[in-house]
């Protein structure tokens, strides 16, 4: 948040602002965002992640904003040490014209009270429209790739063009082709393909578009994908329950890939737990989990399936169970 600090010069005393990080400012990743020149009447979504950093509980005790277009949310006000959350923020375009920049105010009652102040800001216009708003790509196999697109027109100027397309991550690979170019409207199709190395998980990243449009040179196009794993178990965690000594109990999971394959082996089998797989090549695999535990107690194992596809081709397989006498 802005501080302020006494500078002295030429015999007078000055106040100046100056960027004071806090124990609260600390914990966040980031403290603006900035959505660009966007369609009037969108709604723009940022979540600001912060991490405890500290050696105490955090709490958030109260979230306040500047301005009645924007509404911010805390899921997880309570956090622990290394506990993660974010503050959700919403901007509702069709609430203002032309450029609007807005405070959000996030008060923390613990370990001590502190303010930190987040900002967001747009340039809401009505020259031009993103068709979905985001360029959606949906679930993909992780080493498949993916593939999206959205329209984006101009109104008014027959003279629009696009020049330039980049992506904030080099796993986006963007590529822009003109549609349609009319007196009173211009269109493009903006598309995006995944590349097969992204890595697993969701991703949320930006395109961006630079316009020969007066007051529009940068255009953002928000970007979703998830990439899932090319392997994966189901359940991740297998929870047996109770088990007595010297009993054995029986569990299936199902191992899944992205084309066929063959599992070559089970790592951390023994004689308490052992696996049971075929020896064919298909996509789905359904494996026999046996536990037989030899003494009383808690009994956790990680297993490891190893396969033939090519890349990621193990997956951790997690078994608990409570042995009673």
């Amino acid at each position: 948040m802005w501080r302020y600090s006494l500078v002295l010069a030429a015999g007078l005393v000055a106040t100046a602002p100056a960027l004071s990080a806090t124990w609260a400012d600390g914990m966040f990743d980031e403290l603006k965002k900035d959505f660009g020149s966007v369609p009037h009447g969108q709604t723009q979504v940022h979540g600001f992640r912060f991490k405890n950093n500290t050696k105490g509980n955090v709490q958030i005790s109260s979230l306040r904003v500047s301005c009645g277009c924007v509404s911010a949310t805390a899921p997880n006000p309570f956090l622990r040490p290394g506990e993660e959350a974010t503050v959700q923020v919403r901007m509702d375009t069709s609430r203002f014209n032309g450029s609007r920049s807005v405070t959000i105010f996030v008060q923390f009652s613990s370990p001590a009270f502190e303010e930190v102040r987040l900002w967001v800001s747009a340039n809401s216009r009505n020259d031009f429209v993103v068709s979905p708003d985001t360029l959606a790509v949906g679930h993909v196999k992780r080493g498949a790739g993916g593939a999206g697109s959205v329209t984006v027109t101009f109104y008014g100027n027959r003279d629009a063009k696009i020049s330039k397309v980049r992506a904030e991550s080099n796993y986006i690979q963007p590529t822009v082709t003109e549609v349609r170019r009319l007196d009173h409207e211009v269109t493009y199709t903006l598309s995006a393909k995944i590349r097969p190395d992204t890595p697993v998980g969701k991703w949320y990243t930006d395109l961006w578009l630079e316009t020969n449009v007066f007051g529009l040179t940068q255009m953002r196009v928000p970007l979703t994908v998830e990439v899932e794993a090319a392997l994966t178990v189901n359940p991740p965690q297998l929870a047996a329950g109770e088990v007595k000594v010297g009993e054995e109990i029986e569990r299936r999971v199902i191992v899944r890939g992205v084309e066929p394959f063959k599992i070559l082996s089970v790592k951390g089998v023994d004689g308490v737990v052992s696996v049971k797989h075929g020896d064919e090549s298909r996509e789905v695999h359904v494996l026999t989990v046996k536990v037989k535990p030899a003494k009383a107690g808690r009994l956790e194992k990680t297993l490891k399936v190893v396969t033939g596809l090519k890349g990621d081709n193990e997956v951790e397989l997690k078994i608990e169970a409570d042995a009673k006498p």
